[in-house]
């Protein structure tokens, strides 16, 4: 039996990204609420919720990033020169964060510049994240093999509108997991916001999505020709049903089904941009199958990765699983 490594290889590194957004979303989401806790308790309930979890989350990062280097040296080569600024904008952040979320426990006098820089990383990051994604889907100019693009070609209208649609999907996953992890005044402050950013979150999805098809010929052939036209049509009716049980959680007071739901309309609209991208890897002209690297390095380094993505998915669903529960206001979960 032959297998095609490279298409194997997209699915790996495609499901480390999905899995980093899944997991990281509603961390980076407490960050940009952060400043909206009511009290020093509340602000501190909502970091512990995160505090057992969230330096692990990074990790699906680290394996997507290393990943591409390591199996489409192309992309990679082509894809960190044009999106330069806010990948490194959006990893200063992430160090900012992280080190904010370690010091702001042990220092009372700078405990408000460490809850600015937990803030503030947390809302970068998040946008860095959305315009790189934007400036990726509306296409990277390639000539002979390298990125032949401007320096600010990454900052358009259209990647600071996936940049903002990517906070508030953010903001509203770290809602629902509060509304999942908290109990009283905080989580009904939660349940609340949670309408509101369920409601931008799908008015950024619809715009987004009907902007797209015109970022490039290629988009709009496959949106809207068979047999593209049949994948299409069910993710619309699936984010529906998607922020149908999102909502109507939120207004039966149930804990796990709005935040299930705010994952599910990620991973749609995660399914629906790679319907738009595949076969390509660098929209709209280098594949998956032209960027990737010999069968040989790519025969290697499966072997280990088949080994090391259950070992990661394992002590992530265990860590998961030990701090399952509420937090409780006064130290620990229960």
């Amino acid at each position: 039996m032959v297998f095609d490594l490279a298409f194997i290889w997209a699915g790996i590194i495609a499901f480390a990204v999905l899995t980093y957004v899944v997991l990281d979303g509603f961390d980076l989401g407490i960050g940009i609420l952060f400043p909206l806790g009511r009290s020093e308790q509340d602000r501190d309930i909502m970091m512990n919720s995160v505090a057992p979890v969230w330096d692990g989350n990074e990790t699906w990062l680290v394996l997507g990033g290393g990943g591409l280097f390591a199996v489409f040296p192309l992309a990679y080569s082509v894809i960190m020169p044009a999106l330069y600024m806010p990948i490194i904008l959006m990893l200063l952040a992430l160090v900012f964060r992280g080190v904010a979320f370690e010091y702001r426990w042990r220092t009372k006098r700078w405990k408000g510049v460490w809850d600015v820089a937990f803030t503030g990383g947390s809302a970068m990051a998040a946008v860095m994240q959305g315009i790189a994604l934007g400036a990726l889907v509306q296409g990277i100019e390639v000539t002979d093999r390298a990125y032949s693009g401007g320096w600010w070609d990454w900052l358009t209208p259209f990647s600071v509108l996936t940049g903002l649609a990517v906070l508030v999907g953010y903001a509203l996953l770290g809602a629902t997991w509060l509304v999942m992890k908290t109990e009283g005044p905080l989580q009904m402050q939660m349940r609340n916001y949670a309408w509101y950013l369920g409601a931008g979150t799908l008015g950024a999805i619809g715009l987004v999505s009907l902007l797209t098809p015109f970022q490039d010929a290629v988009y709009f052939q496959r949106w809207f020709s068979m047999p593209g036209s049949l994948f299409t049509a069910f993710v619309p009716l699936l984010v529906a049903g998607a922020a149908w049980r999102l909502f109507t959680g939120l207004s039966d007071g149930r804990d796990v089904q709005p935040f299930v739901s705010a994952l599910a309309l990620f991973v749609i609209s995660f399914v629906g941009i790679g319907i738009s991208f595949y076969p390509h890897i660098v929209p709209p002209s280098i594949t998956i199958w032209a960027a990737a690297a010999p069968d040989s390095s790519l025969r290697f380094t499966l072997v280990g990765t088949v080994v090391l993505v259950p070992l990661i998915l394992g002590y992530t669903a265990y860590a998961y699983y030990v701090f399952r529960g509420k937090v409780d206001p006064h130290g620990g979960y229960h």
